[in-house]
């Protein structure tokens, strides 16, 4: 008999459709009902997993409440908790985003939580449904580090034990692991229900592939000399596709897409596969960014690891053609810009001048033997955010602060939270990271250093002894740095608020507005 593996998950709502992502244990025909209609998908099979995704279509009106069955065969709502609803983009537009990245989904035992926290996403799932209309989201943002391959759970560890002892021990080796990874991170009672009711867009970040993925060129050569690596970036890449991208697409996207043409007619996972490996050789083949219109806003999710471009001297963000398509996105009409960037554009102005000093040193600024250093330091402490790609932080400067309208930049990564403006134009930097996996105390203390003048001038400085311009503008943190486990949420035009938990207790962090 059918049964639900992963999901239902409430991704793509727009003003008029709705789309509903399931994982299923058998292939089937998966029926979504909602208001007396039925809407239909015959499931796709890759590596043994069978998927569905199931738009709902000509909606005139919120759902509040829709069914799952299988083969005919009812799997959805889940028993003891809410109706999951469908509520469709309002004619004024978003009103309310939530967002946050770097969730590690482990055990919630004293002593789990005593070193991972409390998980605030779990939280929210228990809270919502006691929350009043206006705490609800209209959109949830996943920033990024949605799971950790490179770092798993102890129950994703004794889940790979008990199928190999090959290389990689303590990491995601293939496809099969990467749904088991996906499965533990989601179907969480709470989390379930969560995202079977709120629409989620999400980007990937560096540990759903692996730490550093795609740092520079030297990074990438030493990957491809690891035997296990070219499996698991395109299992990797292939289970983000299937479990991530393909629900942040409108059902005219998907009906334009490929590759899920080639895995509906029965291609599986070579078909996946193959496109897998092409992303990750030539990136330029595929784009994982996209972009959607929120009413007056523009929201706009810019792959920033796997559309990089690593030749040393050259380094860019974006490469040509993302960044022609970036340029494109931002120059529509549109009120104000909400750009989600799993890493931070604008980081504390001291970290982001060693970054520079550390782009130039990489580049031989220095020499042949300061240069092989620098690449060392750059991996070490994570020296990859757009300050370490100076070209492309430039460019993206110049175009937002041209603009003359509010710019958002939603960010995650560094595990902490901090709000920023730049000094030329609306230009914010707001970050919230993490949800659960907070810093070690040494690293908070390093984090609050760099907030400090001191560290602003030493930053510079080193960036001017390499022969680093001054940045198109300078910036400042204006609330923050916040350590603890959190969700934000932004209140369109100009609220945004960070929330804790304690156990299943929501609490705000800090409310402030944008000026």
């Amino acid at each position: 008999m059918p049964a639900l593996v992963v999901g239902p998950m409430l991704r793509y709502v727009d003003s008029d459709s709705a789309s509903i992502w399931v994982e299923t244990a058998e292939p089937c025909t998966v029926t979504v009902e909602a208001d007396g209609r039925s809407y239909r998908s015959p499931t796709f099979t890759v590596h043994g997993h069978h998927y569905a995704i199931v738009d709902l279509v000509e909606l005139s009106q919120d759902i509040a409440s829709y069914s799952v069955t299988l083969d005919g065969e009812q799997v959805w709502p889940m028993a003891g908790r809410p109706p999951s609803r469908i509520r469709l983009l309002p004619p004024e537009g978003v009103r309310k985003l939530a967002f946050g990245s770097c969730r590690t989904s482990v055990p919630h035992d004293a002593a789990t939580v005593r070193t991972h926290g409390d998980d605030v996403l779990r939280a929210f799932g228990e809270h919502l449904p006691e929350a009043g209309e206006e705490e609800w989201p209209d959109l949830l943002l996943l920033l990024g580090d949605q799971v950790y391959a490179d770092n798993p759970s102890s129950d994703m560890l004794a889940y790979i034990r008990s199928r190999r002892s090959t290389e990689p021990q303590g990491e995601i080796a293939d496809f099969e692991e990467y749904a088991e990874l996906y499965r533990q991170a989601w179907t969480e009672t709470e989390i379930r229900w969560l995202l079977s009711t709120v629409p989620t867009a999400m980007i990937f970040d560096d540990h759903d592939l692996r730490d550093d993925w795609n740092t520079s060129q030297p990074w990438r050569e030493q990957m491809a000399r690891t035997p296990w690596w070219r499996h698991r970036v395109v299992s990797g890449l292939g289970a983000y596709w299937v479990y991530q991208h393909l629900g942040n697409l409108s059902p005219a996207e998907r009906a334009e897409d490929e590759l899920l043409a080639k895995l509906m007619a029965g291609d599986g996972g070579a078909a996946l596969d193959e496109f897998a490996e092409r992303a990750d050789v030539e990136p330029s083949s595929n784009r994982w960014s996209y972009a959607r219109d929120l009413g007056p806003a523009r929201l706009i999710m810019v792959d920033t690891r796997c559309a990089r471009q690593l030749t040393p001297g050259d380094r860019r963000m974006l490469d040509p053609g993302e960044w022609a398509w970036l340029e494109e996105q931002v120059r529509r009409p549109a009120e104000r810009l909400i750009i989600g960037s799993s890493i931070p554009f604008m980081l504390p102005e001291g970290v982001h001048g060693v970054q520079n000093w550390n782009e130039a040193l990489c580049d031989g600024k220095w020499g042949p033997f300061v240069r092989r250093w620098s690449e060392t330091l750059r991996q070490a402490i994570d020296l990859e955010h757009w300050a370490a790609f100076r070209r492309s932080f430039d460019d993206l400067a110049k175009l937002l602060i041209g603009l003359g309208k509010p710019v958002l930049i939603l960010s995650g990564d560094v595990h902490y939270s901090y709000l920023a403006r730049a000094d030329r134009g609306p230009v914010f930097q707001i970050v919230c990271s993490p949800i659960r996996n907070p810093l070690s105390r040494l690293l908070r203390w390093a984090n609050v250093f760099t907030q400090f003048s001191i560290a602003t001038l030493v930053g510079s400085l080193l960036a001017r002894l390499a022969g680093v311009p001054r940045p198109p503008f300078r910036w400042k943190i204006t609330k923050g740095p916040l350590f603890q486990n959190a969700l934000a949420t932004l209140t369109l035009p100009d609220e945004v608020t960070w929330y804790g938990s304690t156990g299943e207790v929501v609490k705000p962090l800090d409310t402030t507005r944008l000026r």
